[in-house]
């Protein structure tokens, strides 16, 4: 999921929304530990869904039953289509970067047995990734303490990530996965920010689900044989993933955002894997070594670093 820069998102102009001033504290907090709590255990939902389902396979399912989803509710709300076949090709691109390519890839890392939290773990990173590209790309500067927070963050992602290496709990095929997953989110940010900053975030999810459901459904059939195990655990993540995550956390993730919480919203996503590592723990009993501990902790404190707002003088 892309997390604009600008504390007010462009598409209000779209939908007719206008900025929030003296919200309330308390439900703003409310909205934003939902989101951490949904976006975090959305890859314990993932772990479960892919025990019945290999990834092309799960995400079609996921994707169709997304589109189903929305139907009735873009029927109610008539939101703004793209207004030109460039905008819809934008849209279409970013969709498949954040949606396709990043979840097939993480998807895939965690089928070929990298853990829930440190697949969380490494997409954390994403802000990272951002922050060094604006800076050789885009020319923004980075302050001496986000660029402590960059060493920092992949510090800990390389503490944890040889931890696991060494004791062969994962693949480098798996690392490869989720390499392909973080760059093709941090892509599809950058892209998204360039090219659909003023879409309506609603007819854009279901065009973005259709182009993904378009791509993946193929590769489920030709590559996997599309075989499912029909079972509860498998509908309750599909229910979940995309019912609570990609429209209810997505939406109170924009809404934060039109909010004004622009920085406070981008620096959530480094709680998220603290959150899948404790539900990995109590759900299927996979518990930290203390490296591994240290390098979230590290990881962690350099995202936060990197997000931070600077203090700007009275």
């Amino acid at each position: 999921m892309s997390v604009p820069t600008s504390a007010i998102d462009p598409a209000t102009a779209r939908t007719g929304e206008t900025a929030h001033t003296g919200t309330d504290a308390r439900f703003d907090t409310l909205l934003a530990w939902y989101f951490v709590i949904v976006w975090g255990s959305g890859f314990l939902a993932t772990k479960i869904g892919i025990q019945y389902a290999a990834p092309f396979t799960f995400l079609t399912l996921r994707y169709l039953v997304g589109v189903v989803c929305l139907l009735p509710w873009l029927a109610l709300a008539r939101p703004a289509w793209p207004a030109s076949r460039r905008e819809f090709f934008h849209i279409c691109v970013a969709g498949l970067l954040m949606h396709a390519i990043n979840l097939g890839g993480s998807h895939y890392a965690q089928y070929l047995g990298i853990s829930a939290g440190i697949v969380a773990l490494i997409l954390a990173t994403q802000p990272l990734l951002t922050a060094v590209f604006a800076h050789q790309v885009l020319h923004q500067r980075l302050s001496p303490p986000q660029w402590l927070g960059v060493a920092l963050g992949l510090a800990g992602v390389a503490l944890v990530v040889w931890h696991k290496v060494n004791v062969e709990a994962v693949s480098w095929v798996s690392l490869l996965a989720v390499g392909i997953s973080l760059a093709a989110i941090t892509a599809g940010t950058l892209y998204q920010r360039a090219f659909c900053s003023a879409v309506d975030l609603r007819s854009a999810s279901l065009i973005q689900f259709v182009a993904s459901l378009l791509v993946l459904a193929p590769l489920a059939w030709t590559v996997e044989g599309f075989v499912v195990r029909w079972r509860w655990p498998l509908l309750f993540s599909i229910l979940f993933l995309v019912v609570l995550a990609s429209i209810l956390a997505v939406n109170a993730l924009h809404l934060l955002m039109r909010h004004g919480h622009a920085t406070r919203v981008t620096s959530l996503f480094y709680l998220t894997p603290i959150v899948a590592v404790l539900l990995e723990w109590l759900m299927f009993g996979e518990v930290p070594s203390w490296l591994s501990a240290i390098g979230i902790a590290v990881t962690c404190a350099g995202v936060a670093l990197v997000c931070r707002q600077p203090r700007t003088r009275a």
